[in-house]
């Protein structure tokens, strides 16, 4: 069945065959899906009108002088490698059209075909562009969005880290991060990896404080088979894998100091041994590493090499922590937000402005990490489309988490609150289940907030 032409978005299809009655059914038939037909009676033809003009898709035939279907193909893509090519032939066979669809090509239509059958073939092509170019503009607004690595933040702190993995992100010097649990270092470290040239390659993320002393070497540098009890097989290490890419050490202040000692020496002689072997292995890998201790002072205390500590610190960079960041927690409720009802697979449309206001006003010592937790449970557990104050974690409520201005924020807020729901009340004419759905929240919810507002 033919599609209704005012469903269709007009595409400009360039039809390549060399008997002109077969381009005209073929334009016939385009006409009515609701697309526009250029006539070529030669590949040349086509090629010289792909070079004027843009072409949503080429169906052409396979036997004709001079260039065959598949050298058009070939051609075609290389003037526009996202066209689709749908090859017609009355020679069909299981082998050419493998060998078509190897090459590129969209589909494969033996001649004489069913009207049904090419409309079918054409709306598919089509609508594999579309598919294509949607995730293209979806992964622009995102990167757009938030282009380091899902680090959300407008505040000036993170605007002076978006500035310097800008800078960083392209050359190959190690770079050191600080910060607090839960600041993000290793989405930091992700960044600075995806701005530089090695980005295609692998990013290897150590975390020097969940792996024992006795396992990190063999995970860091590999071992041989016969090294030590149980390893039966040769394996190879983290450096190893991360050839040609970056590693990411994380918490490297509580590396055992002998094995700073080897890790001095790969980034010194770009170089290592295997556990077990005394064969030098060469490896390439930019270093980037972070802590959220003070290096400095573990060097006064002899816990950490001095000469690591300046190979790392070619480069430093500090995060701050989201209490320093206050004007990013509404952003970042918003960006948790969305992820969790994605994953969770529920509809929630927002979060209320006091429960946004009480999370402001935290002082979130487990950082952004907490908040996340605290936005993924609510999700978790919310039976309406907004999330409120009820279900906020007590503890990020009480007063005496707060920082100095909390409790004029938090009188404000309520004052808000009272005058919307007296508001609600009034417009639903007392009827309190009108009112719940007003101010979108349970009707339970409602009851809470009347008993504690007194109204």
């Amino acid at each position: 069945m033919m599609m209704e032409k005012n469903r269709v978005v007009p595409r400009k299809i360039i039809v390549v065959d060399d008997e002109v009655k077969m381009q005209r059914i073929v334009q016939i038939m385009l006409s009515k899906m609701g697309h526009e037909a250029v006539l070529a009676g030669t590949a040349e033809e086509a090629l010289a009108h792909m070079e004027r003009e843009r072409a949503d898709l080429i169906l052409t035939d396979m036997k004709m002088p001079s260039m065959s279907g598949i050298d058009l193909l070939r051609a075609a893509k290389k003037v526009n490698k996202d066209v689709p090519v749908i090859i017609m032939t009355a020679y069909g066979t299981v082998r050419n059209a493998v060998d078509a669809i190897k090459k590129g090509a969209s589909d494969y239509i033996l001649k004489p075909f069913d009207m049904d059958e090419m409309e079918m073939a054409i709306t598919r092509a089509l609508e594999v562009v579309d598919a294509k170019k949607e995730i293209y503009y979806l992964k622009e607004e995102l990167e757009g969005r938030f282009p380091y690595e899902n680090m959300v933040g407008r505040s000036l702190s993170m605007a002076k880290i978006f500035k310097l993995i800008d800078k960083v992100g392209p050359s190959d010097a190690s770079v050191l991060i600080y910060g607090d649990t839960g600041t993000g270092k290793e989405l930091l470290a992700r960044a600075i990896h995806n701005k530089s040239p090695r980005r295609d390659r692998l990013f290897v993320a150590v975390n020097c404080a969940a792996i024992p002393g006795s396992l990190l070497e063999s995970e860091l540098f590999g071992h041989v088979k016969g090294a030590f009890t149980g390893a039966y097989t040769d394996t190879a290490g983290r450096f190893q894998r991360a050839h040609g890419g970056s590693i990411f050490f994380d918490e490297i202040g509580d590396m055992d100091p002998a094995l700073q000692a080897k890790l001095l020496r790969v980034l010194q002689e770009k170089e290592f041994e295997k556990v077990g072997s005394t064969v030098s292995q060469k490896v390439d890998v930019r270093v980037i590493a972070a802590t959220n201790k003070d290096l400095k002072e573990l060097m006064r205390e002899g816990k950490f090499r001095e000469d690591l500590y300046y190979r790392l610190n070619v480069v430093a960079i500090e995060v701050p922590s989201l209490s320093e960041r206050v004007d990013d927690i509404p952003l970042l409720i918003e960006h948790f937000l969305a992820k969790y009802s994605r994953e969770i697979g529920k509809h929630i449309s927002g979060v209320s402005p006091a429960a946004v206001a009480s999370m402001t006003a935290y002082e979130w010592p487990g950082n952004v990490r907490e908040l996340e937790n605290i936005i993924e449970r609510a999700v978790a557990l919310s039976t309406t489309e907004m999330i409120g104050e009820d279900d906020i974690p007590s503890e990020i409520l009480s007063p005496g988490r707060k920082g100095p201005s909390s409790m004029d924020i938090e009188t404000e807020v309520r004052k808000l609150e009272k005058r919307m729901i007296q508001d609600a009340l009034g417009m639903s004419g007392g009827v309190k289940a009108r009112a719940a759905r007003v101010l979108g929240i349970s009707e339970r919810n409602l009851w809470y907030k009347l008993k504690k507002y007194s109204l």
